[in-house]
């Protein structure tokens, strides 16, 4: 169709076409033709200009200088460009907004870049000026082709860069193929471009970009160029933010500053928009409205939803000395500001670890990228507060934290954890606490020795000891006892022997007795052998147990038979062990004999015994018969011993088979009645 040179083709004075801004992806500045051709099509009220760039758009990085805070990705960019080791596939990792894509567009125009006379050839400074530049900041260079693996996912459009790698270039040196969010690609299509990415056309570069590095196959990974973009310091990304800020022409506080480049976590894009947005709200004027004056820490902590750093300090340290009045009225305070009290508790959790660190690396608090608040209050917590006290408040919060997003309201599950920790702010930590028990106790009981077990006097009736703070006592009947695992037991005097007091218990700086050499007790059935070698060697006590038939035995002479399956020279190592262990001249023979079942095999029959007697019991039976779709457990028997059998003692009685139990209400029968009823 022909279009003659006087139509309107601006749509008619109802739907204006839009102007052509000539900007690209990066933001470039339209040139004067296309701002003459805007003030010609548009109407006066839109501004010749075109419309606004956010600054994470306008301040993107165009070369590798621009970068911030990945020194070593860039040193290793530059030294490969300049020994010409540049690879063929790149993996580019790291959390959102530290650079990933920009750093792969940055690498694609230095693979091009010709150069301002057009004979350069691949550079890690590239010119900007050429043809290849200027179109790869546009984002329409024909051989970098950008795709997002998360819309793009399947075969059909990896074979669709299979198919474009046999083409040579069409304007540029190489072709650059970006495949943003990697990790998305189908396995099939991981697949489907294996055999290209291993050995490519000398003129492709692949460039890939993924925040989740561990669902992409490690046969991609092995073959592409890692790397590792980091995280920006929080120092790093304020003083970034400040510069971009004065190019703005606002005026932000460095406490400003901190609180974004604190809330960014490290991510550059997410600082700058909200760097974006505090420009957009301004500061406060001498009346408290905006755009008055400089930007400042409250503002910013107003728009992030975060309470003020130092309502921080105050909420813990009121937390720390048990005042919950005081915590729940900041917590009031924090609300109708509309601050999230669950983020509250964040903010808490993160000064915990903050005060922890000043603690356990004293030399921080000359840091220079630590705010003054922390390192004035956050020093003088941490000498005051002990690492157990932090580290039992860390794990409330912690627990608490979870709390909050499962609660309907999360102010009142965040006032429920702030009163916790204020209630258990006075408690001593569980090591503290037995030890004070243990001295009080001790300090109790070494004035009443000369009234107790000296004088044949009765035992103290109670021992009282400092049980928690505030004057709270423990009373302990009889007295309290150490135990050999050194925990503390209460004594109960009608138990107990009448002149043991409990001076006579407690430990004290006796003269230790000269070790005694033990002497194991003599091994006089097949079991106590299998016991005693369990503790000493668990593979043959394993074997010794399942595989083992004992055939005779008559200490220290032993006869067994071992299975096919057992363990070689079983016969030679139980002997050395028995003669080590013992001292005694054991003798351990195989022999050919049945012999009689393991124990394994014993304690499983007894099991089954034992389970077809459940079984057959009345009211197990009754139950089945009620609900026939229940099943038997497990049947206990605490009378066996850890091999499922009865105690040896016991083993040789022989018990009637038909044994019943008397109910609880039968009379006793005298043994007259009994020989009176055998007579007849």
């Amino acid at each position: 169709m022909t279009v003659s040179s006087d139509q309107d083709l601006s749509g008619g004075p109802d739907l204006p076409l839009p102007p052509d801004s000539g900007m690209g992806l990066f933001g470039d500045e339209p040139g004067p033709a296309a701002v003459a051709s805007v003030a010609a099509s548009v109407p006066v009220a839109v501004p010749a200009q075109g419309p606004y760039r956010v600054l994470a758009r306008k301040y993107r990085p165009t070369t590798l200088d621009d970068l911030i805070g990945q020194e070593s990705t860039v040193r290793i960019l530059r030294n490969a460009f300049a020994l010409g080791r540049v690879a063929h596939a790149f993996m580019l990792t790291g959390v959102r907004g530290v650079g990933k894509t920009t750093t792969a567009r940055i690498i694609a125009r230095a693979l091009n870049c010709v150069g301002p006379d057009g004979t350069g050839g691949p550079t890690a400074d590239p010119c900007g000026v050429c043809a290849n530049c200027v179109a790869i900041l546009a984002d329409r260079h024909p051989d970098v082709l950008e795709m997002d693996a998360a819309s793009r996912t399947g075969v059909d459009d990896v074979r669709e860069i299979i198919e474009a790698t046999r083409f040579r270039p069409m304007q540029g040196r190489m072709k650059v193929f970006i495949i943003d969010e990697v990790h998305m690609l189908s396995r099939n299509a991981f697949n489907a471009l294996l055999k290209t990415l291993e050995e490519p056309p000398a003129q492709v570069t692949f460039i890939f970009a993924t925040t989740e590095l561990r669902k992409v196959p490690v046969t991609v990974l092995s073959r592409c160029q890692r790397f590792d973009l980091r995280r920006v310091p929080q120092a790093e990304l304020a003083a970034h933010f400040g510069r971009i800020a004065r190019a703005e022409g606002a005026d932000c506080t460095q406490d400003a500053l901190a609180l974004i480049a604190r809330a960014a976590d490290g991510s550059v894009r997410d600082g700058l928009s909200l760097l974006d947005q505090a420009i957009a709200q301004g500061g406060a004027g001498a009346d408290g409205a905006s755009g008055g004056g400089p930007i400042g820490a409250a503002r910013v902590a107003d728009m992030l939803g975060l309470a003020d750093r130092g309502r921080v300090f105050d909420l813990l340290e009121a937390v720390l000395a048990g005042q919950p009045d005081q915590a729940l009225t900041i917590t009031d305070e924090a609300h109708a500001r509309g601050a999230d009290l669950g983020v509250m508790l964040g903010d808490l959790l993160e000064l915990i670890h903050t005060v922890s660190r000043l603690k356990a690396v004293p030399v921080l608090r000359r840091a220079a990228d630590l705010p003054e608040a922390e390192r004035e209050r956050g020093g003088a917590l941490a000498d005051r507060l002990s690492v157990p006290v932090l580290g039992r408040t860390w794990q409330m919060l912690l627990k608490g934290l979870s709390e909050v997003e499962m609660a309907a309201d999360r102010r009142q599950a965040a006032e429920m954890v702030l009163i916790r920790l204020c209630y258990v702010a006075d408690l001593p930590p569980p090591g503290d606490l037995v030890r004070r028990l243990t001295e009080g106790e001790t300090a109790a009981a070494a004035p009443a020795a000369p009234g107790g077990a000296s004088d044949g006097g009765p035992p103290p009736s109670g021992v009282t000891g400092s049980g928690r703070p505030g004057g709270g006592q423990v009373v302990a009947h009889g007295g309290l006892r150490m135990v050999a695992n050194g925990g503390v037991r209460i004594a109960d005097p009608e138990r107990e022997p009448a002149g043991d007091s409990v001076a006579e218990v407690v430990p004290g700086p006796v003269q230790e007795p000269e070790p005694v050499p033990e002497t194991p007790a003599p091994l006089t059935t097949w079991r106590e052998v299998v016991a005693f070698v369990s503790g000493r060697d668990a593979m043959l006590h394993g074997h010794l147990r399942h595989s083992t038939h004992l055939v005779a035995f008559a200490p220290p002479r032993i006869e067994i038979r071992v299975q096919r399956a057992g363990l070689p020279g079983l016969v030679r190592r139980l002997e050395t062990l028995l003669r080590r262990e013992t001292g005694q001249e054991w003798e351990v023979r195989a022999s050919a004999g049945e012999g009689q079942p393991t124990l394994a095999e014993q304690g499983a029959e007894i099991i089954q015994f034992h389970r077809a007697s459940a079984e057959a019991h009345p009211l197990v039976r009754a139950i089945f018969a009620r609900f026939p779709d229940a099943t038997l457990g497990a049947v206990t028997d605490h009378s066996l011993d850890d091999y499922g059998l009865p105690p040896e003692e016991a083993a040789s009685v022989t018990l009637a088979p038909d044994l019943e139990f008397a109910p609880l209400d039968a009379e006793l029968v005298d043994e007259d009645d009994l020989d009176a009823g055998d007579e007849r």
